[in-house]
């Protein structure tokens, strides 16, 4: 150790209230902390790691000569204060996930969700979801029905996903739980009538085959209650054509892609 791991261990307290501050939080006792400070000390190789863990460096950049050490800092965001009420990643998720929960009650329960499938160009997808409250949070799970051919049993995808309701949309995002190679966000327009029938929105996904090709789609939840038979449910699921008799034609006038004349962007319908 030389004099640099100091000065640049100083320069790293600077963003906080104070010294004393930075030893409360590490739980490192002040007498030991100035030592390191003086630079003529040096870290156990646990504590290094504490050290460079809690102000978001590298073991081998805080060693740096103190000039270059200071180009690098100075070019970084840092918390400047490392205040106790500067939100964590954790505390703005809950955060979120507290503003985004009121009002879902409504929306909880069974529904299949229709769309254009982005692996299966020309066909329309039917999915199972279901919105479910635990802890004061709503989740969902979603799940796809496939056949990968003729005569084979059905496989099953599940997606796995929080949803929030932030003002005047619902807003949902999971991922797939088997191989977690996927994430999937819908945004939704919620229902203002007495009877919740259908919601309607944009999803964006990648495509489920080799190209991947990130894919966005209108998309069409329909409600089927509280309390459905999941076996019946999920054997309705999966592939159809365009042209099949089980889906309902306004179903397909909803989720239809095209884009109208003097429109700017692909978006939802209400």
């Amino acid at each position: 150790m030389n004099d640099d791991f100091g000065r640049n261990l100083r320069l790293l307290c600077s963003y906080y209230k104070s010294i004393a501050e930075v030893c409360r939080r590490l739980d490192i006792n002040r007498p030991q902390f100035n030592r390191y400070l003086s630079g003529r000390y040096k870290p156990s190789a646990s504590t290094l790691r504490r050290l460079c863990e809690f102000f978001g460096v590298e073991e081998q950049e805080i060693l740096l000569p103190h000039s270059q050490f200071l180009r690098l800092v100075q070019v970084r965001p840092q918390s400047r204060g490392g205040t106790d009420t500067a939100l964590t990643e954790v505390a703005h998720l809950e955060r979120l996930a507290q503003r985004g929960s009121a009002g879902l009650e409504r929306y909880l329960g069974y529904y299949f969700e229709y769309y254009l499938s982005m692996a299966n160009p020309g066909k329309l997808m039917r999915t199972l979801i279901c919105l479910e409250e635990r802890d004061g949070h709503v989740y969902y799970q979603r799940t796809e029905r496939m056949v990968p051919h003729p005569g084979d049993a059905p496989c099953h995808n599940r997606y796995l996903g929080v949803a929030h309701l932030l003002t005047d949309r619902i807003f949902l995002m999971d991922y797939e739980s088997l191989n977690c190679h996927e994430i999937t966000q819908t945004i939704l327009f919620p229902s203002f009538r007495n009877r919740l029938s259908r919601l309607t929105g944009l999803k964006l996904g990648v495509s489920d085959n080799s190209e991947r090709m990130p894919c966005c789609t209108r998309v069409l939840f329909e409600y089927l209650g509280t309390d459905v038979d999941l076996k019946k449910a999920l054997r309705l699921c999966g592939l159809y054509e365009l042209d099949a008799p089980e889906i309902d034609a306004s179903i397909l006038e909803a989720v239809s892609n095209e884009v109208a004349a003097g429109e700017w962007h692909f978006r939802a319908r209400h």
